[in-house]
């Protein structure tokens, strides 16, 4: 039989981040990102598939979305994803994402551009 040890995870060379830390941490980016806890609770529950009351107590920070829910709140909020590789002493593998997306885009623009020019000087 396993014994519950404690409510924290740990992050290399930073110390360990409680669960008030944690709920508050997605509580914070919950709400800079949905606004109001109305419509963020609406938003969630498309998200996540969960009840209002579930909804509303992740924004509060009574509780915090764990496993499958995390996932897909991590994955419809760039915010989230930040706080949670923040939280996991991973910043900068979000750095290096960031990066990729934004040279993807910048050759979409660019291929556009050239299209653009191209049809207009022939």
């Amino acid at each position: 039989m396993f014994h519950k040890t404690g409510n924290t995870f740990h992050r290399t060379g930073q110390g360990a981040v409680s669960s008030a830390e944690y709920r508050e941490a997605i509580s914070t980016a919950l709400s800079q990102e949905l606004g109001g806890a109305g419509r963020a609770a609406k938003t969630m529950i498309r998200w996540t598939d969960v009840s209002e009351r579930t909804a509303k107590n992740w924004i509060s920070g009574s509780y915090g979305p764990a496993g499958e829910h995390l996932i897909e709140l991590m994955r419809h909020s760039d915010t989230v994803l930040a706080v949670v590789l923040e939280l996991a002493g991973r910043k900068e593998a979000l750095s290096s994402e960031r990066i990729n997306l934004v040279r993807q885009e910048l050759a979409n623009v660019l291929s556009s551009l050239d299209e653009i020019c191209g049809s207009s000087e022939t």
